[in-house]
């Protein structure tokens, strides 16, 4: 009996193409999901810690989510995939919109054995994350929203288009290099499609009725969100379980420009600790808290 390798298997081998160099110290993986293969990152042994997984944003793979999931994997089960029909992972026969990549990032979870999950994301994976918790919020502890993009501020097109070119003076230029090739990969009609997607969702309702413990990090040189004014009219629309923190220094890609203050903060946010600058990364950058909400857990010992 031949051993050669039929057609679809020997297909999948090479469309399954880890990176020749590994891009962290997390173990680099793939699975299937829903018939589509898709790529992943994972502690190397998952620790007996919970579970917190990085959602990506427009365009991009979980690459450049990895300083900031590195700095916390001593202290989670730390996931990072690159979501179907992103990154290195395939996609699926039909485009996906924002529910779609919800229920995704739910059966990848199904998939890796987790039931309940911390969930960090940037720019676009922050509306996968509230879609995420509307859908399913027994499976969701915290949710971390890091620059939150998609809602009016950033259409039409056009004018996301112009923001995302600011914010590529304001990033580290090594940070042009990891993501230049996920928006090659992409590609320029499902950049459209996804952007269709995108301004159809309910961002803003759906953020305020998170009913989770929800810390929102903002970059104070992010041109893709709103000026403080307008964001401290949101904060206060109604009563939420929202903290918000700003970062000086930071524009929009803060899980790679600001790694070390985004994961301090974080660590903060899961204890309940006051929001204090990191003693130990001192002038780079400062943090600071801009709002609580009245429904968000009070600081222990502030």
């Amino acid at each position: 009996m031949s051993t050669k390798p039929t057609t679809s298997s020997a297909s999948r081998r090479r469309a399954r193409r880890t990176p020749r160099r590994a891009a962290s110290s997390l173990a680099e993986r793939w699975t299937e999901i829903d018939g589509v293969d898709v790529f992943y990152r994972e502690s190397p042994e998952p620790p007996d810690a919970p579970a917190m997984m990085h959602v990506h944003g427009f365009g991009l793979s979980g690459r450049y989510l990895l300083p900031t999931a590195e700095r916390l994997a001593d202290a989670f089960h730390t996931l990072v995939p690159d979501l179907p029909g992103f990154g290195r992972s395939g996609k699926g026969a039909a485009a996906l919109d924002v529910p779609d990549l919800a229920h995704a990032a739910a059966r990848f979870l199904d998939d890796r054995g987790v039931e309940r999950a911390t969930l960090v994301g940037n720019s676009m994976g922050c509306p996968v994350i509230t879609e995420f918790a509307y859908h399913h919020p027994d499976r969701i502890d915290r949710a971390v929203l890091v620059s939150p993009a998609g809602g009016i501020y950033n259409q039409p097109l056009r004018r996301a288009m112009a923001q995302i070119s600011r914010d590529g003076t304001r990033e580290p230029p090594r940070l042009m290099g990891v993501v230049t090739p996920d928006y090659l990969r992409f590609g320029v009609s499902s950049t459209v499609r996804m952007f269709r997607a995108l301004t159809q969702y309910p961002s803003l309702e759906r953020l305020l009725d998170l009913h989770i413990p929800t810390l929102v990090v903002l970059g104070a040189r992010d041109p893709l969100m709103p000026g403080p004014a307008r964001v401290q009219e949101v904060a206060s629309q109604t009563d939420t379980h929202v903290l918000i923190v700003k970062i000086e220094g930071a524009a929009h890609a803060i899980n790679f420009s600001h790694s070390g203050e985004l994961a301090h903060v974080i660590r903060l946010f899961m204890a309940d600790q006051p929001i204090v600058d990191d003693p130990n990364e001192p002038g780079h950058a400062r943090l600071y808290e801009i709002h609580r909400g009245v429904h968000h857990p009070p600081a222990r010992g502030a």
